[in-house]
């Protein structure tokens, strides 16, 4: 035990001295906007870059360093992967062709939801949250949102370190083991002042206070997963996932061209490595040109890409998109279904 603690301590303790790639960058050049002019100009251009870029206006006043800091995936510790299953599939199901979890489970209206993780790099933490608020209602009929800021706050250095990055497979293990309270109970964003990086970049990671401001008790409004695991990293074991138990947390490498990202199926065409990035995967497809791509919530607002969601290239494991999926059930455990929340039922029998 003292042995894998001190592992993950070390693995955070490192993963923070070099969570981007910055490290490659001179200083000047870490400093200037993320923005340039000259990206869009050639992307747009580019005969094969199946994608439109833009000048963002959500990053309009950030630096590479600002935006690189939002990219808070942190490499996962060795020990951790090997004590954590691995789902894979049964060959011969069948999917459709093109799938959509907003469309599928309509009566969940997490599924549409757009967050924004504002100047923390807790991507990691709001794609967990945001697919296991997903699966809630998906099983359990209930529509719960959960919140970012307890699993920010509160997990610790098992999770990595809060704003600065943490490892996705670690949050599922946070809602397996201590469970994750609603929104209500503990805000990202609240209504008094904001003192906290969401909001403001100069602020530390929040401090873990487990006490609800909805007036409920912190272990009450507590929601749990049932379990936590990876799923084989192939476009079928993700896709197969998807359709049967809801969105999964995927991460992913980020280029500089990404943050200019508007339209059409991403595929990285310049720029250098910045971090690495979570997101929630919701759905797949083919565009009318046959290219195959997966659907993606991100946590950057509505302001960013297609109304805060964007799409990337299938099946060739564009920038690391396929290779660690992960996911894990809800739990009834300390659940109270209100009768108001039977809001429908699943597109399939579970």
């Amino acid at each position: 035990m003292a042995t894998t603690i001190l592992t993950v301590f070390t693995t955070v303790l490192l993963a923070c001295i070099k969570v981007s790639g910055l490290e490659s960058f001179h200083s000047l050049e870490s400093q200037r906007p993320i923005l340039q002019k000259s990206f869009v100009e050639h992307i747009n251009k580019h005969p094969n870059a199946g994608w439109k870029a833009a000048m963002s206006t959500r990053f309009s006043n950030y630096t590479v360093r600002e935006f690189a800091h939002l990219l808070g995936v942190l490499p996962t510790p060795q020990k951790l992967l090997e004590t954590v299953p691995v789902r894979v599939y049964p060959k011969g199901l069948k999917l459709p062709s093109k799938f959509d979890a907003r469309k599928a489970w309509p009566h969940c209206t997490s599924t549409r939801s757009i967050l924004d993780q504002g100047h923390c790099g807790s991507c990691w933490a709001f794609a967990a949250v945001e697919a296991l608020s997903d699966r809630f209602c998906i099983h359990f009929q209930v529509n719960a949102t959960l919140s970012e800021n307890d699993l920010v706050a509160c997990c610790g250095f098992r999770c990595g370190s809060g704003c600065n990055g943490g490892f996705p497979l670690s949050a599922w293990r946070y809602f397996s083991r201590r469970g994750v309270v609603t929104d209500e109970c503990d805000p990202y964003f609240d209504n008094d002042g904001c003192n906290h990086p969401g909001c403001e970049p100069s602020y530390p990671t929040p401090r873990c206070v487990k006490n609800c401001k909805d007036n409920q008790r912190w272990s009450h409004s507590k929601h749990y997963s049932a379990n936590a695991y990876r799923i084989k990293s192939d476009p079928y074991n993700i896709m197969a996932e998807v359709f049967n138990n809801g969105p999964v947390e995927v991460s992913f490498s980020v280029y500089e061209d990404f943050a200019h990202y508007e339209t059409g199926v991403y595929k990285h065409v310049q720029g250098r490595y910045l971090g690495g990035h979570a997101v929630k995967l919701i759905g797949w497809g083919t565009t009318d040109d046959g290219i195959d791509y997966w659907l993606i919530a991100n946590s950057w607002n509505t302001a960013w890409g297609e109304g805060g969601y964007f799409k990337i290239a299938r099946g060739v494991n564009e920038c690391g998109i396929e290779r660690d999926p992960v996911a894990g059930m809800p739990s009834a455990k300390n659940l109270i279904q209100d009768p108001t929340d039977q809001i429908g039922k699943s597109h399939q029998s579970w």
